[in-house]
């Protein structure tokens, strides 16, 4: 066993005297290290139930002869750090997630790991670091958030909160009626109720086949979370008798059907970052058009929050991921799980329980997946947006530049309702680097739906968006604008073009004009200049390749 190295031999009678003072026995100390990395904490709805499943995994780690040790990684709610500097700090946080998972699962040689996790950027972060030490892992999303309710209205964080700030200022709802969503909106512990990153990440996790069956989409307050959490204890014991590694099923093939679950969907653009992440850890190669070649080619079957009506709940009980995968058993590639079954055994064995939340191929809400990935002279490294959630008016734009350098400004703009019909809202200085951080602009993007503005208007920028995000919504511009991206020399009343069809996004200006705009305008200086994120600004590389550190 790997923790043989911190436990066995007479040289190692200190390590064990200190893990005696842990309260173990002898016997605990002859069996498997199995660390549980929980990302408990009260700060966010979507982990404030870990403390029970901690204790079923210990349950299930225990009753297959391991021993398990709880350990702690940090967790940002992108929904609280939303809309002010601390948005800085969420994609940052991935790399320090994948650093602790790395750091203590070597300084203590354990032999397997659980992941508990749930939220945006600590699944990936948790995935990368298990990859890097590549040790038996499976991971256990904590599960989705029911939808709220006023009388029979269903709820959901995205449409009735953020958007709400729009139609509160449009004159659309009352105070009583804004205070009443924003209690009830949130009933119940677990990640936001719509495909939004946190359970865009499950879902792909679960299609990566490194969750059990269903565990992406059981709601979180389910006792079925709870049996899940205590199979997946059992199961990691049997991965390390077997010593079955993650980087056996994260390849290539897995990666692409977790691309292909994930455009049939239509979830997070955020997923284009953490996917190439997670490639990058397993050492497969995986670049912007692999995103927009399976796109084309994967229908849109379920048509969830925010592009559509339906929740997380509603996919569960039509039959989850395996019923997602069932729809595409022709397309998927073979390849392992975590269960110990094949992947399309999983998805032979599914059971389609709504038509409509999982619709036939021939029956698609749109003929291309949920994500496209445009090119033009503004992002000759490419540039991303959730089309699925696109008005098809929109899908083809132009517009007048109002050019702004940061989400504050644009924001202020937006609600001052200074953003007029046939505008695009260019916010820049938000990138990995330039942010630094590469925050998310849900705030802005959600007032122009809240103002009805979204069928008129659209927004690019060299930061990103949330997975609540709907309407023409164009981010990760690469370069961005702190790397000399043309993104950066753009000016108000400057002409955009944007044609999804054609995978273009393109400024009118001449090759002249925009030579000269590089020789008289100067780049921004670097907004952040001590700790981590003045680190993070030297280190982090483009969006284009997933915003992962050098080195």
């Amino acid at each position: 066993m790997r923790s043989d190295k911190a436990k066995k031999g007479l040289e190692r009678m200190p390590n064990r005297a200190l893990l005696y003072g842990t309260g173990l026995s002898s016997s605990h100390i002859k069996k498997p290290f199995v660390g549980i990395a929980s990302s408990f904490t009260d700060l966010i709805p979507g982990h404030i139930n870990m403390r029970t499943l901690e204790r079923y995994y210990e349950r299930g780690v225990e009753s297959s002869g391991g021993t398990p040790f709880i350990f702690g990684v940090p967790g940002i709610c992108d929904g609280i750090a939303m809309g002010h500097k601390g948005m800085s700090q969420s994609l940052p946080s991935r790399e320090l997630i994948a650093d602790t998972i790395e750091s203590v699962s070597s300084a203590h040689a354990l032999d397997a790991l659980v992941l508990l996790t749930n939220c945006d950027k600590i699944t990936p972060g948790m995935i990368m670091g298990a990859l890097r030490i590549n040790i038996p892992i499976i991971v256990v999303t904590a599960g989705p958030m029911l939808a709220g309710h006023t009388g029979s209205k269903r709820l959901s964080l995205v449409r009735d909160t953020f958007e709400a700030v729009g139609r509160f200022k449009a004159g659309q709802i009352n105070e009583c009626q804004r205070q009443t969503l924003e209690i009830e909106a949130c009933p119940s512990a677990g990640s936001c109720q719509g495909l939004y990153t946190a359970n865009t990440m499950a879902c792909i996790t679960e299609s990566l086949g490194l969750s059990l069956p269903f565990c992406a989409t059981s709601p979180a307050v389910l006792n079925e979370k709870i049996r899940i959490a205590y199979a997946s204890g059992q199961r990691v014991v049997e991965l390390v008798k077997k010593n079955i590694t993650p980087r056996e099923i994260v390849n290539k093939k897995s990666l692409e059907n977790a691309i292909r679950i994930d455009m049939a969907l239509g979830g997070s653009t955020n997923t284009v970052l953490h996917l190439m992440a997670i490639a990058k850890e397993a050492k497969v190669k995986l670049d912007l058009d692999d995103f927009d070649r399976i796109s084309k080619d994967t229908p849109h079957i379920s048509n969830l929050r925010p592009g559509g009506d339906y929740f997380i709940e509603d996919l569960h009980y039509a039959g989850g991921i395996p019923a997602v995968l069932k729809r595409f058993i022709n397309k998927i590639n073979e390849n392992d799980t975590v269960s110990g079954k094949k992947i399309k055994e999983i998805a032979k064995e599914a059971i389609i329980k709504d038509e409509d939340v999982i619709r036939p191929l021939n029956k698609a809400h749109h003929k291309q997946g949920g994500i496209a990935i445009l090119y033009g002279n503004l992002a000759p490294e490419g540039s991303v947006v959730k089309q699925s959630a696109v008005d098809s008016g929109m899908l083809k734009f132009s517009g007048k530049a109002r050019v702004f350098n940061s989400e504050e400004k644009a924001m202020a703009a937006i609600l001052n309702k200074k953003i007029k019909k046939g505008d695009v809202v260019v916010i820049r200085y938000e990138g990995p680097s330039g942010g630094p951080g590469m925050r998310e602009m849900l705030s802005p993007t959600s007032a122009i739906i809240g103002l009805g503005l979204h069928k008129h208007v659209a927004l690019i920028t060299d930061g990103r968006f949330s997975g609540g995000t709907r309407g023409p919504c164009i981010g990760h511009i690469s370069p961005e604008a702190a790397s000399g991206g043309l993104i950066a020399y753009l000016k108000d009343k400057d002409i955009i073009h944007i044609d999804m069809p054609r995978r273009k996004l393109e400024v009118k200006l001449t090759r002249l004009e925009i030579t000269k705009r590089k020789k008289t305008m100067k780049l921004l200086p670097t907004k952040v200049k001590s700790g981590y994120l003045s680190r993070y600004s030297e280190m982090v590389t483009s969006a284009s390749t997933g915003a992962v550190l050098k080195g």
